[in-house]
């Protein structure tokens, strides 16, 4: 290896001979030639010490946050009361905002800090953040902020943040695991604002504060089996393009939720679901697309959709867990039947010939909000009948559930079908709003129905 300094130059030149690496390795390299298997090459290093100085900051910044973060959770049992562990950790995390590479990190803690201090989140949950968001966030980084980098925030955010509440003598891996998911979903959803990690501190701080208060209990080998699961259906969705990161995660919480909380079966309804409507989704795509009716992006769903249909029957499945009530699987079934029937009717209806606006009946263009085909209609009963069918025989539900579920997504695709045709055309709602109001009439309609009957 050999090298000088020019003078009046500020670089400094050599010519080395190393075994095939990859260039990455080496920022900056001047790649030569290639000779006998070995990689000759000559390199140029400039002296420019504010980028050296932006690059070290950049480099030492997540490390330093980490740093405190794992400070403030070893002294958080030793300093009382909370305003004054508050005050500390938020001193400390003056620093990192001299800081340009952790600004936002440092504004994350101050916040979530700040609501401790206040009493509005416990100890356990205080560290468990921090754990999560500080350290998740390290590993990004350091992993070069790839979608396989959101693995290592899930990995080193659940390990610190079971340490850290093991250390302060609470064991309760359900919380760790959905601040876990809301931090990676967050983060996934919000790339690219500057107030990211702001707001994926708060988001996985009321999460984690709300299943902490549930106290809900599950033994560890399910809610493994249940990550795991909740997983790879995010990850095949992802794979088959039929979801993008922010609805692989969202789905991987909804899948989490409703296996913890009822049993796999529930998911195995909600999956039934997610089949008919990427099924008809690709249904005539090409048609659908010369309309001008087609699903934008090519069908892929992001958090948005994958909330709007399905959060009501995510709920109905935790209230089940709780209570055990029959009305709770009503609520979920009812949900789960409307977005099923209002997903395939969309998607099948709008090949069904003309369209007649279901408020006043006049003929419409295809892909009006509101406008119904009679082919729609058919076949949205007929998803909404097949999902509950599936639910009776998983016994999720009994017949008469079944039978009530059927009905309450005919009437939730039709409640659909209105607001789109009254409100969402007005821009007082995107589609995603109609969808929601559209699962939740279709699930309070079936829970209302069996408490009454």
């Amino acid at each position: 290896m050999g090298g000088a300094r020019q003078r009046g130059e500020d670089l400094f030149s050599c010519s080395v001979k190393l075994p095939r690496v990859g260039a990455g390795m080496f920022p900056g390299m001047e790649w030569g030639e290639i000779r006998g298997g070995y990689l000759s090459f000559d390199y140029k290093v400039h002296f420019d010490e504010p980028q050296m100085i932006i690059w070290m900051t950049q480099e030492i910044g997540p490390a330093l946050a980490a740093v405190l973060a794992i400070f403030g959770i070893l002294i958080a049992p030793l300093v009382q009361p909370a305003w004054l562990l508050s005050l500390l950790v938020i001193l400390f995390s003056c620093v990192l905002l001299l800081i340009k590479g952790t600004r936002y990190v440092a504004v994350s803690i101050i916040v979530t800090a700040l609501l401790y201090g206040l009493g509005l989140f416990s100890l356990a949950v205080f560290a468990s953040t921090l754990a999560i968001v500080v350290l998740g966030e390290f590993a990004f980084r350091v992993t070069g902020e790839t979608p396989k980098s959101y693995l290592a925030y899930i990995v080193t955010g659940s390990v610190g943040a079971v340490l850290a509440m093991a250390y302060l003598g609470v064991f309760s891996p359900l919380t760790v695991l959905i601040g876990a998911l809301v931090a990676v979903f967050l983060r996934a959803a919000l790339v690219g604002r500057e107030d990211a990690l702001m707001i994926e501190a708060l988001g996985v701080a009321m999460a984690q504060q709300l299943f902490f208060e549930i106290g809900y209990s599950v033994d560890l080998q399910s809610l493994l089996l249940a990550l795991v699961i909740a997983l790879v259906f995010g990850y095949l969705s992802y794979r088959f393009k039929a979801a993008d990161l922010s609805g692989l995660f969202s789905g991987a919480i909804i899948g989490l939720l409703l296996i913890v909380f009822a049993d796999v079966r529930w998911f195995f309804v909600m999956l039934v679901f997610f089949i008919l409507g990427s099924a008809t989704t690709r249904f005539k795509y090409r048609e659908k697309i010369d309309l001008g009716v087609a699903q934008s992006h090519g069908g892929v769903r992001g958090y948005l959709n994958v909330f709007a249909n399905g959060l009501v029957a995510t709920v109905g499945a935790v209230l089940y867990g709780i209570t055990g009530h029959p009305a709770c699987v009503a609520l979920f079934l009812g949900s789960v039947a409307s977005a099923a029937a209002d997903t395939v009717a969309s998607e099948v209806g709008v090949m069904g010939g003309t369209p007649h606006l279901i408020t006043t009946l006049r003929p419409v263009p295809p892909g009006t909000n509101g406008g119904v085909t009679l082919l729609g209609e058919v076949t949205g009963l007929g998803a909404a009948a097949f999902v509950s069918l599936t639910a009776w025989a998983l016994g999720v539900a009994d017949p008469f559930i079944a039978v009530v579920g059927t009905l309450a997504g005919f009437i939730g695709t039709n409640l659909d079908s209105l607001v789109g045709a009254t409100l969402e055309n007005r821009g007082v709602f995107g589609n995603a709003g109609t969808n929601f109001i559209a699962t939740l009439g279709g699930g309070l309609f079936a829970a209302v129905l069996v408490l009454v009957l």
